[in-house]
C-alpha cells in the first residue's frame, strides 16, 4: 500500500504566494516600463520636439521672469511683419511657459497621430496646420494695421506657439475615431477651438487656431492606408494542403 505524500503546510503556502505575487508585481512593473518605454521610442518625433521644448522653456524661465506668471504675451518681433521669424520660433517656446500640461498634450494627441499615420505625415500635417496659420495670422494682422483696426504696436509682439501645429493634429485624429463617434469629436473640436473666435474677444491666434483645425481637416489624404481601429485585417487565405499519400494513391473514380 502506497504511502501519501504530505501536503503543504500553511506556511510554505504562504511562502509561495508572497514570491508569486512578488514575482507577479514584478512582471507587471517590467511590463508598463516597457511599453512605456516603446510607446516613447516609436514617436521620435514628438518626443525630440518634446524635449527642445523642455530646455527653451527652462531657458525663458531663467532669462524672462514675466514667463513665471505667463504675462510675456508671446515672442517679440519686429516693427515690420516677417513671417519667417513667427514661423520658425513658433516651435520652440510653449504659450504661457507652462511645460507639462503640453507633455500631457504632446502625449495623447501627437504621439497617437505619429504612431497611426507614421513620422513624416503626422510632421507634414503639423507643419501645414503651423505654417498657414502663422501666415494667414500674419496677413490679419497686417491688414489690420495698415487700415487702422489694430495699432503699430500690435505688429511687435505675435503671440504664437507649438498650439496651432497641435490644433491642426487634433483634428485630423478625426479620421481615426470610428464611425459614428466621429463627427461627435469633429463637433466637439470645432466648438472648442470656433467659439473663442466667434466671442467678442476673438484675436488672431483665435484665428489661427481655427485655420490649423480646418487645415488638419482637410489632410485626410494623408490619412489613407492608416490603420483604423473600428475595422480588421480580413484573415489571409490559408494555403490548400498537399494531399495526403492516401489520397495520391487512391485510384481515380471511372
Amino acid at each position: 500500500m502506497s504511502r501519501k505524500s504530505p501536503g503543504p503546510t500553511a506556511d510554505s503556502d504562504t511562502d509561495n504566494s508572497g514570491e508569486t505575487g512578488g514575482d507577479t508585481s514584478r512582471r507587471r512593473g517590467r511590463r508598463a516600463l516597457s511599453a512605456v518605454r516603446r510607446w516613447i521610442v516609436t514617436a521620435p518625433g514628438t518626443y525630440s520636439w518634446l524635449a527642445v521644448l523642455f530646455v527653451t522653456t527652462v531657458l525663458l524661465h531663467r532669462t524672462t521672469p514675466a514667463f513665471e506668471d505667463g504675462t510675456s504675451g508671446g515672442v517679440s518681433g519686429g516693427p515690420s511683419w516677417d513671417p519667417v521669424r513667427p514661423l520658425v520660433s513658433g516651435v520652440l517656446w510653449i504659450d504661457g511657459g507652462h511645460w507639462l500640461p503640453y507633455a500631457v498634450l504632446f502625449t495623447v494627441f501627437h504621439a497617437t497621430a505619429e504612431h497611426w499615420l507614421g513620422t513624416l505625415r503626422w510632421l507634414a500635417v503639423a507643419v501645414l496646420a503651423h505654417v498657414l496659420a502663422v501666415l494667414l495670422g500674419e496677413g490679419v494682422l497686417g491688414w489690420a494695421v495698415r487700415y487702422g483696426d489694430a495699432s503699430q504696436s500690435a505688429g511687435n509682439t505675435l503671440e504664437v506657439g507649438v498650439s496651432y501645429a497641435l490644433a491642426g493634429v487634433v483634428a485630423v485624429l478625426t479620421y481615426r475615431v470610428p464611425h459614428p463617434w466621429r463627427y461627435v469629436y469633429a463637433f466637439a473640436v470645432l466648438v472648442f477651438y470656433g467659439v473663442p473666435l466667434a466671442a467678442d474677444g476673438r484675436t488672431v491666434t483665435d484665428l489661427g487656431h481655427v485655420t490649423a483645425v480646418l487645415t488638419g481637416l482637410a489632410c485626410y489624404r494623408l490619412t489613407r492606408g492608416a490603420p483604423s481601429p473600428g475595422k480588421r485585417k480580413a484573415p489571409s487565405p490559408k494555403k490548400r494542403e498537399a494531399p495526403s499519400p492516401e489520397e495520391t494513391e487512391r485510384p481515380a473514380a471511372q
